[in-house]
């Protein structure tokens, strides 16, 4: 399911291969069962090429239900599931999983082809959510486990005068695996896009190859890449259809759950289980070093335990009124104009306000000088979008330090950026918690009929943005 968010996989050979795996698994299945089910992804089996795009057309989402609503519901929750899935993937590439949370997925996707009614389809919509939650503990447990906790780190977006490697996507264990290949080497790796939080693991800091974060969001890539000068390797999505005038796509490596036509793929592996990076490191030794298109330094490492070995610090800002709100500014950031809002909401912010951040939204505004608040940064970054979770961590826990019932009483507003699955799954998960009266935008998701809407706004208070100005009287934000 990794392969099928946005923007994961454009290759059409790779989505057919895995459709074909899916198949014999199946039919495996099946020989051990007594499953009569007449639904076609029991019964289905392609005669040629052509076949797929021709089922395909018949198994869209918009194929769900008649009722529009219904159907509604239903593309929400299979968004939700394929960001879950996207995070236990993540967190099976290091080993950890969890049955009851594959288990979850299975019944919702039998659910989505079924027959039912609407408040079925609304409580599995929050029950999606708790399994988000659940998922992004997963992933925070094998992260951590594996890498430690993170700590807050200076890192550098200047560049050296060693050729390098890019490393985009989301992918730890990946990158890690190239940081042992190509130690000794005579190259360095950097960071793109969601990977920068990669160095606030102290695991990570023992390699001295590891130099900094290269470039912005990831919709920036098709001019990231043409400066780098280096390999890019693709961990997982986040791709961007390079343009006919790209020089870089004889120098892009995917990996794992990403294709893209023209783009090598690494599918070998080392005798030792890793995956085989030796083409790439080999590469990087003949290109040119990075281009410099910035300078200066990003603080990453606030997740959950950084955040809160700081509680004290935060309790007394807020006690004194030092700290007067605190932003949660997570989510997915995109190339759309629409977006400058959240540059200039951050820009509008009063000094007395913290900004709590993850994911690549951050992207708008982590480069701004918006200083500090008593030695705490104004810009307080978890990391990936699965980091959200450690948003809900905080607040859980200061509801409790400070004694409160409910955790909408804490000075904490949810300004969220959408874009793709990852961030409906984070969402879903701040309903779970009772998280209310959340902001979500620039656009609201497609699928969301005015009906449905009207009956999260009613149920939750999601509210969609309006303008920098009058989102500040709505959340309570003075100047």
């Amino acid at each position: 399911m990794f392969s099928t968010i946005t923007n994961a996989n454009f290759s059409d050979v790779m989505i057919v291969e895995s459709i074909d795996k899916c198949i014999i698994l199946r039919d495996t299945l099946k020989q051990k069962i007594n499953l009569k089910a007449p639904h076609a992804s029991i019964t289905w089996i392609p005669q040629n090429v052509e076949d797929y795009a021709i089922q395909a057309k018949k198994v869209s989402t918009k194929s769900f239900d008649t009722n529009e609503d219904l159907c509604s519901l239903k593309q929400y929750i299979l968004f939700g599931v394929k960001g879950i899935a996207a995070y236990a993937q993540h967190a099976l590439n290091l080993n950890h999983e969890d049955v009851d949370i594959f288990n979850f997925m299975e019944e919702s996707l039998v659910l989505l082809s079924k027959e039912t009614y609407q408040e079925a389809l609304l409580s599995e919509l929050i029950r999606t959510g708790e399994y988000g939650v659940k998922v992004m503990a997963l992933l925070d447990a094998a992260n951590t486990s594996s890498y430690g906790v993170p700590e807050m780190s200076n890192v550098s977006i200047g560049v050296g005068k060693r050729p390098g490697i890019l490393v985009s996507g989301h992918d730890l264990k990946d990158l890690e695996e190239l940081l042992i290949q190509s130690e000794d080497a005579g190259i360095d790796i950097y960071t793109h896009s969601e990977m920068l939080p990669a160095h606030g693991y102290p695991q990570f800091k023992k390699y001295k190859h590891l130099v900094g974060n290269y470039g912005g969001a990831w919709y920036n890539q098709t001019k990231d890449f043409e400066t780098f000068n280096g390999p890019v390797l693709f961990t997982t999505n986040c791709l961007v259809p390079p343009k006919k005038s790209a020089t870089y796509s004889s120098r892009i490596f995917t990996s794992g759950a990403t294709g893209m036509p023209g783009w090598k793929h690494i599918d070998a592996t080392l005798d030792n289980g890793q995956k085989d990076f030796s083409e790439i490191i080999a590469l990087a030794k003949t290109c040119k070093a990075p281009t410099e298109i910035e300078q200066g330094e990003l603080t990453v490492g606030f997740a959950h335990n950084q955040v809160l070995s700081l509680a004290d610090k935060i309790l007394d800002a807020v006690n004194s009124g030092a700290v007067k709100k605190m932003v949660v500014m997570s989510g997915c950031d995109a190339r759309q104009k629409s977006r400058s809002y959240y540059t200039e909401f951050a820009k509008a912010l009063p000094q007395n306000t913290l900004i709590l951040t993850s994911g690549c939204a951050k992207f708008r505004y982590n480069k701004l000088a918006l200083g500090d608040i008593g030695g705490i940064p104004r810009v307080l970054d978890a990391g990936q979008c699965n980091d959200s979770y450690s948003w809900a961590v905080v607040a859980l826990k200061l509801k409790e330090v400070l004694g409160l019932k409910d955790i909408n009483q804490l000075p904490i507003e949810f300004n969220i950026a959408w874009y793709e699955q990852k961030a409906i799954i984070v969402h879903l998960a701040l309903l779970y918690l009772g998280i209310k009266d959340t902001h979500v935008g620039p656009t609201l998701p497609a699928f969301i009929t005015p009906n449905i809407l009207k009956i999260v706004q009613e149920g939750f208070g999601v509210q969609s943005i309006t303008d920098v100005e009058n989102d500040m009287k709505i959340l309570k934000i003075a100047s």
